[in-house]
């Protein structure tokens, strides 16, 4: 019995659309999620909170401290943490994987990296409207004003203007899950999802 808010790490690797018992076809998004490796275990008596770290991804060689933190645990690359209310339920070295906690109609969370799209100006980053083209305008594309000048006499936090657009954690709630294949450990859950092709994703039940 896993705890059902511990998540899993996985990978993305694209869309396609599979065909549902009722004939209806439906767009989903496939995750390559390999079984995960519990790590460590989080307690409140002596981290001051409750999580299960799960690693994933296991690779020949590991720096010396990473190797350390595991002991004799696979060397997994990549370990991420989901809190949750009790560890009574997972063992340090336990494999999870996604038979264990999912099935065909759960909705879960999942959580990843958007694409990054470089400098983008106010009206591609933010859906701005430009300026008249006519009767004499000369503000097309010009963010206009971002500010009094006497008070407060600064550009306030976070003004939405012109920067680094992407390249974001995003997390996209109530997925519905539309097929799992244990056998190939992947996860296909309706819709699309944040980051490219091959990006890290973690999921874990809504």
């Amino acid at each position: 019995m896993v705890a059902m808010d511990v998540g899993l790490i996985g990978r993305k690797v694209g869309m396609t659309q599979v065909f549902q018992d009722d004939g209806t076809m439906v767009a989903v998004s496939v995750l390559a999620i390999e079984p995960n490796t519990v790590t460590r275990l989080r307690t409140a008596e002596r981290d001051g909170y409750t999580a299960v770290q799960v690693g994933t991804d296991v690779v020949k060689k590991l720096t010396r401290p990473e190797a350390g933190q595991l002991k004799d645990l696979p060397k997994v690359a990549t370990i991420r943490e989901f809190r949750v209310d009790s560890v009574d339920d997972v063992e340090v070295g336990q494999t999870i994987s996604i038979g264990d906690l999912f099935e065909a109609g759960d909705l879960v969370d999942v959580t990843g990296v958007s694409k990054g799209k470089g400098f983008a100006g106010h009206i591609k980053r933010h859906n701005f409207h430009r300026g008249p083209k006519t009767h004499g305008s000369d503000h097309h594309r010009a963010p206009g004003s971002i500010g009094p000048g006497t008070t407060p006499g600064r550009v306030y936090r976070g003004l939405k203007m012109a920067g680094h657009m992407g390249d974001e954690r995003v997390t996209i709630k109530n997925v519905r899950v539309v097929r799992t294949d244990p056998d190939r450990n992947l996860l296909l859950v309706k819709g699309s999802l944040p980051g490219a092709r091959g990006g890290l994703i973690l999921v874990k039940k809504a």
